[in-house]
């Protein structure tokens, strides 16, 4: 209920203020489970995509968002409870690998996930070696994965901004072809096919954004 509430006056609203422009939203499947993987550069990046996205995309996000007391933490749980999000606590290694059964079971229930392979928002615009926790998923639940490439997030949240910038911001949100794993990595040992799929998921992201590849995996600062 909640979420179908604040769907219907968040996106309105956002797209009101920003204003971004989107690319190839046709290859997003309009039912079913589908994963959605993307770049990541702000904070902001699990608000824009489902702002422009017609159904449904489940994030997972901090749950330090969810924990929070008085006034300002109803209203902070309540405005990622109603995006659709879900908490996990990235400093606990057990629940960060349970949230990936997580995300299996929204998948199970034919709705969309959205996930950044790269783990963690790049902080010199690079785009940084994808982590196979994407390729996993979608090759156990046999689902497309749609890449998608974000621009100019960073300038309505830079990194350490404790809040969006208001007005006309330059953000180019593009979706590509559905990259499909049903049958194609039939008889390949699981950590190649994994290894291979994010690669080409990554390669696919690469494109819609032309960042450079940095070529190493992207480490969360011990602060973030």
């Amino acid at each position: 209920m909640l979420y179908t509430v604040a769907h219907g006056v968040i996106p309105p609203l956002a797209r009101a203020v920003w204003r971004p422009v989107v690319e190839g939203l046709h290859h997003l499947p309009s039912t079913g489970p589908v994963i959605v993987a993307s770049n990541h550069l702000s904070f902001f990046d699990s608000v824009v995509i489902p702002v422009v996205v017609p159904r449904k995309v489940v994030f997972l996000a901090k749950s330090d968002y969810f924990t929070g007391t008085g006034v300002r933490g109803t209203l902070t749980r309540a405005w990622f409870e109603g995006l659709g999000m879900l908490p996990v606590d990235r400093d606990d290694t057990k629940a960060a690998i349970a949230s990936l059964d997580t995300a299996l079971e929204v998948l199970r229930r034919g709705e969309a996930f959205g996930i950044y392979p790269e783990g963690t928002r790049s902080r010199d615009g690079r785009i940084y070696r994808g982590r196979t926790g994407v390729a996993h998923l979608a090759l156990t639940a046999g689902c497309p994965v749609v890449p998608v490439g974000l621009l100019g997030t960073e300038d309505i949240q830079p990194v350490g901004a404790n809040r969006p910038r208001l007005g006309k911001v330059d953000v180019t949100v593009r979706f590509g072809e559905p990259i499909t794993v049903a049958g194609e990595y039939d008889g390949v040992p699981s950590g190649r096919a994994r290894r291979e799929l994010t690669d080409r998921i990554m390669g696919a992201i690469a494109g819609l954004t032309g960042q450079e590849p940095a070529g190493v995996y992207n480490e969360r600062p011990a602060s973030a």
